[in-house]
């Protein structure tokens, strides 16, 4: 494959990384891979929706992450099976797990913004209040997760699960967020230049509470779905801290802010689940497989050098050409696969 098609489209790197593993799994185990295919697509999407989050505080400029995400999904998954199994109503237990995501993110919102707490330090201060809420929750918890939306993630006509279409779909709405909204152009401006963008009259405050609260809320959706589809514990969520930076980065959205690739964190989420069973099929242990995955998120900030645009640009120069750069800068992310 051309070598500047792989720099200008970063996301084929996840789905080619993906393919790769994917032929080794068969080369190992010797079965079809048209079940090992469905499963990574049954659990993929798990990942994609927690990494868009993720993918969105990234690309508000450097220093923004959220380290709350894996505290939020395990608090949500007690949430919403609680409420759900108290109201009898999906929808209201799904809600109540989306709205627990969103008051963490509050907290670590006012945080930063109001109290001036690096984002790092304040997600984690909200993360660990949030992992608090949990261990009082999981005391003596007794409430099952609905039969019916459990069978509903497992649906899979002609063996596509029907869940990886939805999270297709709102992939592509978060590629048309950041290519067609004020929001998506101005959260692409802020993260190229934070400075020039208040002197453009963007409000960079808003922009950046969104952000976060947006973030929650997609933890807080991806906590109360899982822990529908396996079960609510405590942990549940520990794993997605590191896998939702490491999609991210995987996925070519620029760790320094900037430029967002939606459909990068598909195929950077794909290669982490077919990756995960061909480890296991090693025999490898869960610290290796750790120590593995921080190892290829530091080789691709490595080879990525930092980003590739260029910092400190004028105000007057981003007056003149700040939605067309925004476009530019979205583009890897957003042709053909959405």
């Amino acid at each position: 494959m051309n070598v500047r098609v792989l720099l200008t489209r970063p996301w084929i790197w996840g789905f080619a990384a993906a393919a790769l593993v994917w032929v080794a799994i068969l080369a190992i185990s010797g079965q079809g891979g048209g079940q090992t295919v469905s499963l990574a697509l049954s659990l993929a999407p798990y990942l994609v929706v927690v990494g868009l989050g993720q993918m969105l505080v990234i690309t508000a400029g450097p220093g923004n992450i959220d380290v709350s995400v894996a505290s939020v999904i395990s608090l949500a998954g007690f949430v919403s099976v609680a409420a759900a199994a108290s109201t009898g109503s999906v929808v209201l237990g799904v809600g109540a797990g989306v709205a627990a995501g969103i008051a963490v993110a509050a907290v670590s919102t006012v945080a930063i913004l109001g109290l001036s707490v690096p984002p790092i330090i304040a997600t984690l201060a909200s993360g660990l209040v949030a992992s608090s809420a949990t261990l009082s929750l999981a005391g003596g918890f007794t409430a099952v997760p609905d039969p019916g939306l459990r069978e509903l993630l497992n649906l899979r006509p002609a063996g596509v699960p029907l869940f990886a279409v939805a999270v297709a779909a709102v992939t592509v709405a978060v590629v048309a967020v950041l290519r067609r909204t004020v929001y998506g152009r101005s959260l692409i401006a802020v993260g190229q230049n934070r400075r020039a963008a208040e002197r453009a009259g963007i409000p960079v405050r808003r922009v950046i509470a969104a952000t976060y609260l947006a973030s929650g809320a997609l933890a807080g959706l991806t906590g109360s779905l899982l822990a529908t589809y396996i079960a609510p514990t405590a942990d549940l969520g520990t794993r997605y801290l590191l896998d939702s930076v490491a999609v991210v980065v995987i996925g070519g959205t620029i760790i320094s802010g900037g430029r967002a690739v939606p459909t990068g964190v598909w195929g950077a989420a794909l290669f982490f689940i077919l990756l995960d069973g061909l480890v296991n099929l090693v025999g490898w242990s869960t610290a290796a497989q750790n120590l593995l995955k921080g190892g290829l998120v530091l080789l691709v900030l490595f080879l990525a050098g930092g980003g590739a645009r260029t910092p400190g640009a004028s105000l007057p120069s981003l007056r003149r050409r700040r939605r067309p750069a925004a476009a530019d800068t979205t583009t890897p992310g957003e042709t053909t696969d959405g």
